[in-house]
């Protein structure tokens, strides 16, 4: 707590709003007196600053940044603008801020009420797990269509690919779309909170998510792949049909589409979690938008026709369109119980060749890189010159 009054009031008062335990009460005068050792060595324990200026209040924020922390600060005066502006986030009052102040801070609490903050908190977590929810959910889907998409245009006589074009921008277009939202949805808990904050070089894709990203991925792979190549043999096919082999290919894109639709519930969790269904009813939107895109995708399949390359398929073929892909959330529960350490370790050996190519490739090409800049030092020079003259 940082304050003009005196050490004695300040203290009280920061006894009382348990922000005073067994720490460090001093004045701003003698902070401002302190080393920059001493002050680097007294400010992880400064509970209460007071009699404190408002250059107190910047310098004190510029060095609790300097030692690597976020540091938020409240206020609602003019005094308090430095501080504000200076803080990686600054809180002002609403109702009884002063403009310099709102106009200094990031955020207003428009209800002058410290609880807010912990909403902001709240709220600003959920956004950050909501982007990270979909790029999982992005990337999976991404890497399993190109895949797919590639081996079996590469496989085909006459280099078609299983998936359209239409049906590609289906899923790329109107299923990632309707993903964002209900991924987005997901309102914030009292959890959320329990969880340490995530340092500011924190990766926006952690351990967990390439886990169920390179998992899932290797899943839908598997089973498209599998019905694409041996579903003819597996299903009683014949190659030679047309009409049946455009059965075989509405399946592939059906149960492409119906492992996505699954895969988001997957991507609900971002730790190692095992209940992907926890607090889904507290979200009508994912639930209601999931029920409107398992309407269209039926839609689809039973009147989409030629413009979407696909043909009605029966109860059985339906069974297995839907049955494998719901094996994807068992799936998930087996990938999230595999221990991170162990998924690092077998990046790091799989990786390893690629990085070795990798330092081979700029060593050899270094003396190239630092030639062309030499030359195109020159020339921005010789541009220069020619400009002055």
């Amino acid at each position: 707590m940082v304050t003009g009054d005196n050490a004695v009031t300040a203290k009280a008062i920061a006894t009382e709003c348990g922000i005073y335990t067994d720490g460090v009460v001093m004045e701003g005068p003698a902070f401002r007196a302190l080393s920059d050792a001493d002050m680097t060595a007294v400010v992880p324990r400064l509970q209460v600053l007071a009699r404190s200026s408002p250059e107190d209040k910047r310098v004190l924020v510029r060095k609790l940044k300097a030692l690597g922390e976020t540091v938020a600060v409240t206020g609602d005066g003019t005094n308090d603008a430095p501080a504000l502006k200076a803080a990686d986030v600054g809180f002002s009052m609403g109702i009884s801020g002063t403009e310099v102040a709102k106009e200094a801070s990031q955020i207003v609490l428009m209800d002058d009420n410290f609880s807010s903050i912990i909403v902001a908190l709240k709220w600003g977590r959920a956004v950050n797990d909501s982007v990270q929810k979909f790029l999982q959910f992005q990337i999976t889907v991404s890497v399993t269509a190109v895949i797919l998409a590639f081996v079996s245009a590469v496989s085909h006589p006459q280099m078609k690919s299983v998936l359209t074009a239409v049906q590609l921008l289906w899923v790329n277009l109107f299923m990632d779309t309707f993903a964002g939202i209900v991924l987005a949805t997901d309102a914030p808990t009292d959890k959320i909170l329990d969880r340490p904050p995530q340092g500011k070089a924190a990766p926006l894709i952690t351990t967990n998510m390439w886990k169920m990203i390179v998992g899932q991925s290797a899943f839908q792979l598997a089973v498209t792949l599998t019905l694409y190549f041996a579903g003819p043999r597996i299903l009683g096919l014949d190659p030679s049909d047309r009409g049946q082999m455009l059965q075989l290919s509405t399946m592939v894109f059906n149960t492409f589409v119906w492992m996505q639709i699954f895969n988001e519930l997957n991507c609900r969790r971002l730790d190692n979690g095992l209940n992907m269904f926890e607090g889904l009813h507290r979200n009508p939107y994912f639930i209601c938008i999931n029920l409107f895109m398992v309407g269209c995708q039926v839609a689809i399949v039973f009147v989409g026709g030629p413009v979407f390359s696909v043909t009605p398929i029966s109860a059985a073929q339906w069974a297995v369109c839907v049955g494998l892909p719901l094996l994807s959330l068992p799936w998930a529960v087996a990938v999230r119980s595999f221990p991170d350490a162990w998924f690092e370790s077998a990046v790091a050996v799989v990786a390893a060749p690629f990085v070795l190519v990798h330092a081979g490739l700029a060593r050899a090409f270094a003396p190239l890189v630092r030639l062309a800049s030499r030359k195109g030092g020159k020339a921005d020079g010789a541009d220069a010159e020619k400009g002055r003259s």
